[in-house]
């Protein structure tokens, strides 16, 4: 029974990666922890099955040329270093502080989309302003650093809560890389597949990860994900939005009631 659960939730997992460029670690940790298992546990094995939910979809959008190498690699490049940074950060602070601090990043990140959504706008009415930059090339200086500055962002999250970094890296390439949100949910979901690596061996060197469990759920994963980056392409971008940021509301209060009940227990 308890196979089937696992195999079942990395279908799911996999199903919602591909939709929203995340691993699916916001469905994974939540399950394992309502399984028994600890935190530090249920972060390293959903580590593991990222890498494979993570991979499935990326090979499907990378045959549909959804992404550019160069900028999964600006971003996932400074995340393999940073992850080891969130390793360490779990092993400093109480369970009911890092799922609070979990829930607030979530409840940040749906700001930020409609923080983007503000700008475009602001830059419709501006077109002009927005062609000058363009001819300065001041937007390639930016976005490099931007790249940076978010994958190492995105490898802290991966280390510190178990997730791909999916749910931070979508918003931050909405807001300053000026990406549609399809496109950077499918450049999320490939650097996804490196800054959990990273965290996978990280968590791997102290011993959490749970080799069968993480196998079970990345089985399931693979699949989920071949689903649903076929039909991503299909979808408008406002239900796509809509989708992403009740996905983070609904997720922040499981893990607000999650830190209250850890900090009573």
């Amino acid at each position: 029974m308890k196979s089937l659960i696992f195999a079942g939730a990395g279908i799911v997992a996999g199903i919602l990666a591909g939709f929203l460029g995340i691993g699916g670690g916001t469905v994974l940790v939540p399950l394992l922890l309502a399984l028994g298992y600890n935190y530090p546990q249920a972060i390293a094995t959903s580590s593991l099955s990222i890498v494979i939910t993570a991979t499935s979809g990326t090979l499907q959008n990378w045959h549909q040329k959804a992404f550019t190498w160069e900028r999964v690699l600006m971003i996932g490049l400074p995340a393999v270093v940073t992850a080891q940074i969130g390793v360490y950060l779990t092993k400093l602070f109480p369970d009911y502080w890092l799922k609070a601090a979990f829930g607030i990043l979530l409840l940040f990140n749906i700001y930020l989309v409609q923080l983007r959504k503000f700008i475009k706008n602001q830059q419709q009415q501006e077109p002009q302003e927005i062609e000058k930059n363009k001819d300065t090339g001041s937007w390639v200086s930016n976005s490099t650093t931007t790249s940076i500055a978010t994958g190492s962002l995105a490898g802290v999250l991966a280390g510190l809560f178990g997730i791909g970094g999916g749910v931070i890296m979508v918003p931050l390439q909405i807001l300053f890389l000026k990406e549609t949100i399809k496109t950077a949910i499918q450049t999320s979901l490939a650097v996804v597949v490196i800054t959990s690596i990273s965290a996978c061996l990280g968590h791997a060197v102290d011993g959490n990860v749970l080799w069968f469990e993480g196998l079970l759920l990345g089985i399931g994963g693979f699949g989920g994900a071949q689903i649903s980056t076929r039909f991503l392409p299909k979808l408008p971008n406002q239900l796509v939005s809509f989708t992403f940021q009740t996905y983070l509301a609904m997720l922040s209060l499981y893990f607000f009631w999650q830190a209250w009940q850890s900090y009573n227990s």
